[in-house]
Formats: structure tokens, C-alpha cells, sequence
């Protein structure tokens, strides 16, 4: 699919997931997607543990924003001084209407979820919640994340399905990932494609295939080879 030319449009399936009519793949588990993220993304990066003052997460896909909301409780549970940065490349952002209609199906990120809100429909990219610093980079990552000037400490991968998203996979953007992580960095992501393990393998990772969220066998995760 061409990243051109495309403006996202959301379908709602049983009335209440966001399903996206780009790729035709729903934006969060339908069983509980807040446990989904803690288990794939935040544990998968042994998240909260690793936090720190100036910890960097990056991330391929913002989508409904939940990933950042549930990494923003961690991070105020956690109690750790200082801020945190929330970097994430989106080609194509979510409507603020259907993004506010998505989150409320987690009442318990609602706090959390307003000032996200309010940003987003006043057409922010740049902001701050608290002592997080979010910046939503709005392009093809491809050609965004090679001219990002930071490295991330910890990846969330969370583009849509590899099979329906192939280019938020590929072993080239892959290798730009690893070369935008900080020594000892981390991934995870909640496929286990054999391409996209090799090519996170390729780029210099670490790559260990674990247990997955709910009905799926399989997640992937890994850290960035030090002797690289």
C-alpha cells in the first residue's frame, strides 16, 4: 500500500473497536487492550523498572494514544524524578472524535486521557502531560525516522498487522531503529513474524521470541547487541 495521498478513517467493529479502513486491523486487542500494552510493551521493555531521569521511548505507530497513557501511569506509579520523552512516528494520525471515543473504553485512563484529548483536537503534536514530553512525529516513518536526531532507550513496535503493514516492518526501517537506539536499548512489539525477527536480528538486536498477550502464542523482544 502507498503511504501517500491516504488520510485514516476509523470503523467501529461490535460497536465499540476501532478498526482502521487503511489496513482493515483493529488498533488494540478487543479483549482488553490496556493489559495488551502492559504485557507487550511496557514489560516487554521491562518497563517500569528501566525509568530514569531523561528515559527516551520511541515508538512506530501512535494510534489511539493508549500506549503513551499506560506508559504515563507507569511512570507517575513508579515515582521516578525528572521526565520522561515520548517520541512516536504516525503517517496517518486518528480523527480527535473517534481517538476520544477509543480511550473511553478505559475509564480508569480517563485522567490521563484529557489533556492527551485536548491536544490532539486543537491539532498539537508537541506537548507535555505532566513530566512526560510527547512528540508525535506525522509522516512515513521511513522518511521521518532517519532524520530524527535522538535514540530511544526503549522501541514500542505497534504498527498494524506485518502481513497488512508490511512497510512499518521492512529490514531497512528495521536497521534505522537499531541505529536510533541508545547502547543497551530495547524493543518489543507483539508479533513474532520470522521476517521481522530476522530483520530486528539483522539491524543488531537481540531477538527472543516470548509469550504473547491473551490468544496470541507469540511476542518478540529483544536489546540491542552491545558488541555492534
Amino acid at each position: 500500500m502507498s503511504l501517500k495521498n491516504q488520510s485514516e478513517q476509523v470503523n467501529w467493529r461490535d460497536g465499540g473497536t476501532p478498526v482502521s479502513s487503511l489496513f482493515d486491523d483493529p488498533y488494540f486487542s478487543p479483549t482488553d487492550g490496556l493489559a495488551e500494552t502492559r504485557h507487550v510493551f511496557l514489560d516487554g521493555n521491562g518497563l517500569p523498572g528501566r525509568f530514569g531521569d531523561g528515559f527516551r521511548i520511541a515508538e512506530l505507530g501512535f494510534g489511539t494514544g493508549l500506549n503513551l497513557l499506560a506508559t504515563l501511569i507507569a511512570w507517575r506509579r513508579a515515582g521516578t524524578e525528572g521526565r520522561l520523552s515520548y517520541t512516536s512516528f504516525e503517517a496517518f494520525p486518528m480523527p480527535a472524535a473517534d481517538m476520544d471515543r477509543a480511550l473511553a473504553a478505559f475509564p480508569e485512563l480517563r485522567a490521563e486521557a484529557e489533556p492527551l484529548l485536548t491536544a490532539w483536537a486543537d491539532g498539537k503534536r508537541r506537548f507535555a502531560i505532566g513530566s512526560v514530553d510527547v512528540a508525535v512525529i506525522v509522516g512515513d516513518a521511513r522518511v521521518t525516522l532517519p532524520d530524527w536526531s535522538h535514540r530511544a532507550d526503549a522501541w514500542f513496535l505497534d504498527g498494524f498487522s506485518p502481513a497488512k503493514n508490511p512497510e512499518l516492518w521492512s529490514e531497512d526501517l528495521m536497521a534505522e531503529v537499531a541505529r536510533h537506539s541508545a547502547p543497551g536499548g530495547t524493543f518489543a512489539t507483539y508479533t513474532a513474524a520470522g521476517f521481522v525477527r530476522r530483520g530486528l536480528q539483522t539491524a543488531g538486536f537481540q531477538v527472543e521470541r516470548t509469550k504473547g498477550y491473551g490468544h496470541k502464542r507469540h511476542m518478540s523482544r529483544g536489546v540491542l547487541d552491545g558488541a555492534r
